[in-house]
């Protein structure tokens, strides 16, 4: 077996189901196998799912054992010479699995591998290559200097945006999202450390893979990630468990680690948490709007469904400006996107890898693209 691809579910079905047809059109022509541990859910996940994909092996949890213990459940159980831990809500693409899967081959030090994370804007995600958290590190990312200065190499280094986005580099953290694995360095440095419940276990796992002599490394393969969608119906035991990771990282890793530096990391994780409490934890914002104006349509369908598909698009849209349509079989590099606000992909119309180019590929950051799937009647759009 090439690879093992494992993904973790909480209550969002419909991403699962649109990340699982990513995977299955990804995978053609490799040896797959994947896995996704259910951990609980109670939105009838499996139940929907295990119909629609009988090629994946399901894992129900009775309960929530978080993130790293559900992986290390699917990593035990796999065959793969790779290991790719990916979340719900990501689609992936061909280029990115094979081009993993390439590079692995031909670079026998890659203990991790990550690619280039675009959200449902087409705007890069700076998770997608990041430094590790020293104390200093850590206390700019926290108290938002990192944000302030965003291409300061001593500022903003946990993010390393002064590196190109487009070109390889061996980097030190890699995101969960998308994590591209070596088997025999999983047996080597151990799996996820199941003392994060959730956060911080992609952080340690990158941490491990150098001191055992393994490289991590950022391709610049593009997949999409609606970044925190999986965690959009999360109680408050994901907010303790997100500023509470950087503190078990320390405590683990740092043990030696001054006094002042300690201060530092508690004062500016302790302010973070208490802002997100009072103001709220992974709130919904309204997709982006320019100047507050109705919204202006183009959605990409084949010749067939053109008519049936703009009829479903006045029904989800009816405050609509305007909607054009451009024929999937004939889109360009980039569409005529001049004064749109929204642009809908019909899969299978457009393939995922041709959806993941176009938004990547489109200089306008402020579009929001939507996925509609006409033998459903289904609808995945990012909330942010």
């Amino acid at each position: 077996m090439l690879l093992s691809i494992v993904i973790v579910n909480y209550n969002v079905k419909y991403l699962l189901e649109q990340c699982l047809r990513s995977v299955r059109e990804a995978a053609q022509g490799i040896e797959v196998e994947t896995w996704v541990v259910d951990n609980a859910s109670t939105d009838g996940s499996v139940d929907y799912l295990s119909p629609l994909f009988p090629e994946v092996h399901f894992i129900e949890n009775a309960d929530n054992p978080g993130f790293a213990k559900a992986n290390n459940q699917a990593i035990r159980l796999s065959r793969g010479r790779y290991v790719l831990l990916l979340n719900p809500d990501t689609i992936v693409t061909s280029e990115a699995l094979r081009g993993a899967c390439h590079f692995m081959d031909s670079h026998t030090n890659a203990g991790a591998i990550g690619v280039k994370m675009i959200n449902g804007h087409g705007a890069f995600l700076p998770e997608s290559k990041r430094s590790f958290p020293t104390p200093w590190v850590a206390f700019c990312k926290l108290s938002g200097l990192s944000r302030l200065f965003p291409r300061s190499p001593r500022l903003a280094a946990y993010s390393l945006r002064y590196l190109s986005d487009d070109a390889v580099h061996e980097v030190q953290v890699l995101s969960g999202a998308f994590m591209f694995l070596r088997h025999e360095a999983l047996r080597r440095i151990g799996l996820l450390d199941e003392a994060f419940f959730m956060y911080g276990e992609d952080i340690d796992l990158s941490y491990r893979m150098i001191p055992a002599g393994y490289a991590n490394y950022y391709l610049p393969f593009s997949i999409l990630h609606y970044k925190g969608e999986s965690t959009h119906y999360a109680d408050r035991r994901y907010l303790n468990a997100f500023y509470n990771a950087m503190l078990i990282f320390y405590r683990k890793h740092y043990p030696n680690a001054g006094g002042p530096a300690w201060a530092l990391i508690r004062l500016a994780v302790c302010l973070r948490k208490a802002l997100a409490g009072l103001f709220g934890w992974k709130r919904t914002r309204p997709s982006r709007r320019r100047g507050g104006r109705r919204p202006e349509l183009m959605y990409v369908c084949s010749k067939a469904h053109a008519a049936d598909v703009r009829r479903r698009v006045l029904e989800r849209f009816p405050e609509a400006a305007s909607i054009a349509w451009e024929a999937a079989d004939e889109i360009g590099a980039i569409p005529p996107l001049d004064g749109c606000t929204d642009i809908i992909f019909c899969h299978p119309d457009l393939s995922f890898d041709r959806m993941i180019h176009l938004m990547d590929r489109c200089p306008d950051k402020r579009m929001t693209y939507h996925t509609f799937y006409p033998d459903t009647d289904r609808w995945i759009s990012p909330t942010r």
